[in-house]
């Protein structure tokens, strides 16, 4: 038995796994704890230094020394049949349990459709009975960041309230997205391009139609509000803003949805109207979900890394919480045109 062990009590300790493996301790902690910021090599030395040691970590003595539950919360603003309905939704979820795939963390879903569901999150939360947050779909009023802020929590955000958001933040590029979808409308020849927006109290849906206003006019086409119809993100709104465009603009030859579920609503309005896809009418939907793909004619989208999102916000609130980055950063993923047949 070595001097180390003696001093130890006869149990390996972490320190130990990190002079063997030489590296520091928190290194060892990020491989042991199956955090992926760490380089193949390193990862080999750390587990060929716990085989050779016998190391066993014991994670509920680790939790209870440091107030810990090993367990993050993923919480969605809305309710059950918005959640179930829309699969931006479901790929978030699939990239955080990717993220998690690897780790002791469990992860406990929560929607939040109503005020008193709110109450007793934020209760739950001020008893820290998780170690962070994933917060999906946050609205510009929602008091849920500021609380976290209060309780010192670590969370993520995914998407900012706004430009100036305090919370760490991983989104898509919303404006860049939006322009491309534009521009390939009025490079196709289309003049009287209208959207259908998302809840404009959602910074995504701000992003977007700040990037179909700014492809406009660099286009040279006069602004029209006539050709803008706020929405909430899903197909019934779709349904009733294209309504709305069509009474407006009867003349209207293309439509970027700040959505994809829009988009399907869309699409069904102008089928009624004998409007033709896209002869008539061009359609243009935002995620490049499954809806654009089995649409028909299929859905030109704009792709967002929904599941990398998911990832991406995970890695940093584990980091986090690890206290391995105090930085709050302000994440942005590039997004992509996927052109189909309905442009």
């Amino acid at each position: 038995m070595t001097a180390a062990r003696v001093r130890s009590g006869g149990r390996p300790t972490l320190e130990e796994v990190a002079a063997r493996a030489g590296v520091g301790r928190g290194t060892a902690s990020r491989v042991i704890n199956g955090s992926p910021r760490v380089s193949a090599h390193t990862r080999e030395a750390v587990e060929a230094a716990v085989a050779e040691l016998g190391y066993v970590p014991n994670r509920a003595a680790r939790a209870l020394a440091g107030n810990r539950t090993e367990a993050i919360a993923l919480v969605v603003p809305e309710s059950e049949t918005r959640f179930f309905a829309e699969p931006y939704f479901s790929g978030i979820v699939r990239g955080v349990g990717a993220a998690l795939a690897d780790t002791e963390m469990q992860l406990l879903l929560t929607l939040v459709g109503s005020d008193r569901e709110r109450r007793r999150l934020a209760q739950y939360l001020t008893a820290h009975r998780v170690d962070g947050v994933l917060l999906v779909s946050v609205h510009a009023d929602d008091p849920l960041p500021d609380l976290l802020e209060q309780l010192g929590m670590p969370a993520v955000m995914n998407g900012r309230r706004s430009v100036s958001e305090p919370l760490p933040s991983v989104d898509s590029d919303n404006f860049e997205g939006a322009r491309g979808a534009v521009e390939h409308l009025v490079s196709r020849g289309r003049r009287s391009i209208a959207t259908i927006t998302g809840r404009l109290d959602v910074y995504a849906a701000q992003r977007r139609l700040d990037g179909y206003r700014r492809a406009l006019a660099d286009a040279g086409h006069e602004p029209d509000e006539r050709l803008i119809a706020p929405a909430d993100f899903s197909e019934e709104a779709g349904v009733r803003a294209m309504r709305e465009l069509l009474a407006r603009r009867p003349d209207v030859d293309a439509v970027f949805a700040a959505s994809d579920l829009m988009a399907a609503g869309a699409r069904q309005v102008l089928r009624e109207a004998g409007r033709r896809i896209p002869d008539d009418v061009a359609l243009i939907g935002f995620d490049d979900s499954a809806v654009a793909r089995h649409m028909d004619p299929a859905l030109t989208s704009v792709r967002q890394p929904i599941e990398e999102m998911g990832r991406t916000m995970t890695r940093v609130l584990l980091d986090q919480i690890a206290g391995e980055n105090t930085d709050r950063p302000q994440i942005v993923l590039p997004t992509e045109l996927v052109v189909r047949d309905s442009s």
